[in-house]
Order: structure tokens, then sequence, then C-alpha cells
């Protein structure tokens, strides 16, 4: 047996291992040790879904209020999409703790906003952070978007 295939088999029991301990529907966080601890930074390394689970995919969600008006301000934005993420979330019968991954869109990122993005995840997924990848990107849909956030979501 090659060393490859014998690399595959013994990676996919350690996940057949880990994901059959979760209960029913619950989510799977892993940050293996030598990584680092990502939960400073607000998300997760990995999250394993549980088998045969539903799973529902929220399109990004800006800083729009309800009437389609965007604050000039990026922490307003942001605390305004995740306001809007989570009305989908409900929207669907779910949870923040049933979101497994997180596209963040930041329109001319750089390290001073990263407070700002870290202070909104947690406030909103507390200790269960799910899996995360931030994409800075020159523009959005519409101008005076700054940042967007979409989810993967597991639903029981």
């Amino acid at each position: 047996m090659s060393r490859s295939i014998k690399h595959l088999i013994v990676g996919g029991i350690i996940v057949m291992s880990i994901s059959t301990a979760a209960t029913a529907q619950e989510l799977t966080i892993v940050n293996p040790p030598q990584l680092g601890d990502p939960t400073p930074l607000g998300y997760s390394t990995a999250v394993i879904v549980p088998p045969n689970a539903r799973v529902a995919y929220i399109s990004g969600q800006g800083g729009q209020d309800s009437t389609g008006g965007f604050s000039p301000e990026f922490d307003a934005q942001v605390a305004q999409a995740y306001a809007n993420l989570r009305t989908a979330l409900d929207g669907i019968g779910a949870r923040p703790d049933q979101v497994a991954k997180l596209t963040i869109f930041v329109v001319d990122h750089d390290m001073s906003k990263l407070g700002v993005l870290t202070q909104n995840v947690a406030a909103m997924f507390g200790d269960r952070l799910p899996a995360q990848t931030l994409v800075p990107v020159p523009k959005l849909a519409i101008d005076p978007m700054l940042f967007e956030v979409e989810a993967i979501v597991v639903l029981e």
C-alpha cells in the first residue's frame, strides 16, 4: 500500500472518529494546536458537519438598514450586517451555533479593522466560533457597501 493511501486512510479514520463523537446535528470545532489558537482572532480552524446534515447557504449580508440605507462608518456597517445575518438565521429557524463557515468581504481592508470584526463575531457566536475566511476586496456590489458576510449553516 502506498504511503499516500495510508495517510488518506489514517486521516479518514481520525475525521470519522471526531465526527461521530458529535451529537445528532452538533458541529465539531477543531483547532489543531500545531496551528496556534485562532479564537482570539474570531474564528476556528475547521468545523466538521455531522453526516446526513441539511445545509443552508445564506447569501452575503451587507450593512444596509431596513430602508436600504448604509452608514458611512465601517463599524456601523459590520454591526448591521451581523444583525442582518441574525435575521436571516431566524428566518430559516437556525441559531448562531449552527453556522459552520463564514466568508467575509472587507473593502480596503487593513489591520485596524480586525478589532471591529473580532468584536462582532464574538458578540454573535461566543465561544462557538465558525470557520472563517476574510477576503479583502476593492469594492462590493453596491458602492456604499464596506462589508459583507455570507454563511453556511447546518440545519436541525
